[in-house]
């Protein structure tokens, strides 16, 4: 009987390594389901988009525009990481994001590009004011097109922007009125690409 035992086990342990169903399929490591699952790092491609600007000189013009004035001004390479201090904290990358955040992926055939968007898994900590953000990726040429991100600074306070590589940044704050019916309180363009 033990020798039965013993010829089944090993008989089915060989079958099932020799399975054709899992034959010609590449073994999948813990590495491989990281990469699968790598959100796009967005605050080091903002960065790299600074380092850019800075590294060619360039100095961009940045245009304010309110309910009752429109303002522009140059801005100082130097300045650069203070004007967009706000959408470089917290760094999104897979490391910090992965757990509070799902990744959906699609080819939008209507803007022509590689769509990630990212939005929370369950109710985000208060630490945490980052509500959403996409990332658009041309298909031909693999380099990202645009960037979309959505911030609550405040309970009454929301900051969006769309970030459109190599050219310019648009910035908007959204107010809430005493109603609670949300306003553009200004409208801030960055351009350097001229």
């Amino acid at each position: 009987m033990k020798f039965y035992c013993i010829f089944l086990f090993f008989f089915f342990a060989v079958i099932s390594c020799n399975d054709p169903s899992n034959k010609n399929q590449p073994k999948k490591t813990a590495q491989d389901n990281t990469e699968l699952n790598a959100f796009f790092p967005v605050t080091d491609f903002l960065k790299g988009q600074i380092f850019d600007i800075n590294s060619k000189g360039i100095n961009p013009i940045k245009i304010t525009a309110t309910k009752n004035k429109k303002d522009s001004i140059w801005l100082k390479s130097e300045s650069l990481n203070d004007e967009f201090a706000d959408f470089l904290s917290p760094e999104i990358d897979s490391a910090n994001m992965q757990g509070l955040y799902t990744e959906n992926r699609f080819l939008d055939q209507t803007i022509d590009a590689f769509t990630f968007t990212y939005d929370a898994k369950n109710v985000l900590p208060d630490s945490i004011t980052l509500i959403h953000w996409d990332v658009y990726i041309d298909p031909n040429t693999n380099t990202v097109k645009r960037i979309y991100m959505v911030k609550n600074i405040s309970p009454d306070k929301t900051l969006q922007l769309t970030w459109n590589s190599d050219k310019f940044c648009k910035i908007i704050r959204i107010s809430k009125d005493s109603t609670g019916n949300p306003y553009v309180e200004s409208e801030t363009t960055i351009k350097w690409d001229f």
